[in-house]
């Protein structure tokens, strides 16, 4: 739990920090890096989460209302965060200085829900998952993560010049995630969530990790184009979790 927690805290943000000083170089590879992060974590939602909860749930109508819930609750997040999470890189635009308060308060709740959420699918109460396959669930989650943090700090850069104030908000991203890891473990450990409870509580976040993987692969191809590279890439990142699977 421990080991997780600190994982996902230094992949959010050492990923800002190092776009902090390479922004420019960062907004103009960052698409390969999105397309295998949604391969890799759309192949781990198919492969390791949905089967999990739909053998764990007693209700496979409750679950698969609870997956399509996160999904739309994705979309709802995504009003807030203009696409952070999935990696939108954004720049600044002439007449947003009024509006740098209230949009950064309701970028940083948005995103903290969502890495809280996401944070959660690592406790493991009872029958939901084993100990075996965390580590492919967790280099799903740092695989986007690591995008996700490099486009907050896009914005954030735009919105503020000073490095302390981009710091202590990258902070707080970071922290997110690794807060809903203990209280996903609190919640089973303590059983103040029973198992059916966060099962439905998993389909529901597994709802925004397809939203999140199924957006970055439609964004990634403007017009719908051909482009073999990004086969390449899916097919590895899709690859890479498969075998994860079959190792850890």
């Amino acid at each position: 739990m421990i080991k997780s927690a600190v994982i996902l805290f230094l992949s959010a943000f050492l990923g800002g920090i190092l776009a902090i000083n390479s922004i420019d170089i960062i907004s103009k590879n960052i698409k390969h890096l999105l397309v295998f992060a949604g391969s890799f974590l759309f192949s781990v939602t198919i492969i390791h989460i949905l089967p999990e909860i739909f053998e764990a749930g007693e209700d496979h109508l409750h679950v698969g209302g609870f997956i399509l819930l996160g999904f739309f609750f994705q979309q709802v997040l995504e009003y807030f965060t203009d696409g952070v999470e999935h990696g939108h890189m954004h720049h600044h635009h002439k007449g947003e200085e009024g509006h740098t308060t209230l949009k950064s308060i309701s970028l940083m709740v948005a995103l903290s829900v969502h890495g809280f959420l996401e944070g959660t699918l690592l406790a493991h109460p009872g029958s939901v998952h084993t100990d075996h396959t965390e580590g492919t669930l967790l280099a799903g989650i740092i695989f986007h993560k690591i995008p996700a943090a490099l486009a907050l700090i896009s914005v954030l850069a735009c919105q503020y010049k000073s490095r302390k104030t981009q710091l202590i908000l990258l902070t707080i991203f970071a922290l997110a995630s690794p807060i809903g890891v203990f209280t996903g473990h609190f919640l089973g450990d303590f059983g103040l969530l029973d198992s059916t409870g966060m099962v439905l509580l998993f389909a529901f976040v597994s709802g925004n990790f397809l939203h999140i993987s199924t957006t970055i692969f439609l964004e990634s191809s403007p017009g719908h184009r051909w482009s073999s590279r990004k086969l390449i890439i899916s097919l590895f990142g899709a690859g890479l979790a498969v075998l994860s699977e079959m190792i850890f």
